[in-house]
Order: structure tokens, then sequence, then C-alpha cells
């Protein structure tokens, strides 16, 4: 028996937001348990940025190799969300339907934003550049400032024209 909610009733909004939601949820499980992760191998210590030179050298590889599977993460995170952004701009949706699915993206950027700063915060104090890494963070904040602007509405920011 189908139900008015069941698939064939709904509008292909609607699957796209259901869709979205779905996605995302599955993204911040992700991005949570590799938060977890890192935490957990950050070295215990008063300061931070902390000394790596007096962290114990199993801590530190451990560390390491947490911070790199975040820091990929986060370049794939990034990568994903600038096209799914760009796809909800090209959808035919309404207007409001298009600011309610970025709305939701922006959420969740939101949150994952909090989590990635952890590399720039919670690191040694002498790390060498990574280029790719500032790259990524600059792109991120680039999309999430996008998304903002195309939720607030960029007509909202134009004077208006005429008495």
């Amino acid at each position: 028996m189908n139900s008015p909610t069941s698939d064939s009733s709904l509008s292909a909004f609607d699957k796209a937001r259901n869709g979205l939601w779905v996605s995302l949820q599955k993204h911040l499980e992700t991005v949570y348990a590799a938060e977890k992760s890192f935490r957990a191998a950050i070295p215990r210590t008063e300061d931070l940025p902390f000394s790596a030179a007096q962290v114990e050298p199993q801590q530190l590889f451990e560390y390491q190799q947490q911070r790199a599977e975040l820091r990929d993460l986060y370049l794939d995170e990034t990568a994903q969300l600038d096209s799914l952004v760009k796809a909800v701009r090209l959808k035919s949706y309404q207007e409001d339907e298009k600011k309610l699915l970025l709305l939701m993206i922006l959420g969740y950027m939101d949150v994952a934003a909090t989590i990635f700063a952890l590399l720039d915060t919670h690191r040694p104090s002498r790390l060498e550049p990574d280029e790719e890494l500032a790259e990524t963070t600059a792109r991120f904040e680039r999309i999430r400032n996008f998304v903002r602007l195309n939720i607030k509405g960029i007509s909202g920011l134009l004077p208006k024209l005429g008495g």
C-alpha cells in the first residue's frame, strides 16, 4: 500500500531534499568519527600548539596518522561540497527551494568547519607549510561565503533603484 509520502508521490525537489538530508547525515557521521579519532590521538599537553619534541615517538606517529586522515577528509569534503553547491545552483528548482537546500548544506558546513579547524589549532608548534591544506581552507571558506550569499539573496544586497 502506498502512503502519501511514498517516493512516487514526492516531487523532484522533495526527493532531492530527502536525499540531501540522508547524505549530510552520513557525511556528519564520517566527520564526527574522524574528529573522535583525531582528538584521541592528540598528545596530552597543556599548550596548543604543542611541542613535538616533548611527545613520545609512538604517540606522535599516531597523531600524525589521524591528522593525515582528518586532512584528507577535509580535502575530499570540500571538493564534494563545491560540486554539490554547483549542482543545486544549476537545478531548475524555485529560488526558495534552492535556498532551503543551501541552508541544509550551510548547516553541515558550519559543523564541519569547527571540526576541520582542529587541524589548525591542535597541531605541533613547528609544522611544515601545507599549501594544499591552505588552498582547501580558502576554498571551503569561498564555498561557505557563496552559500551564505545565495541564502540571503543576491538581489537583497543590491540597492533599490528608483523611487
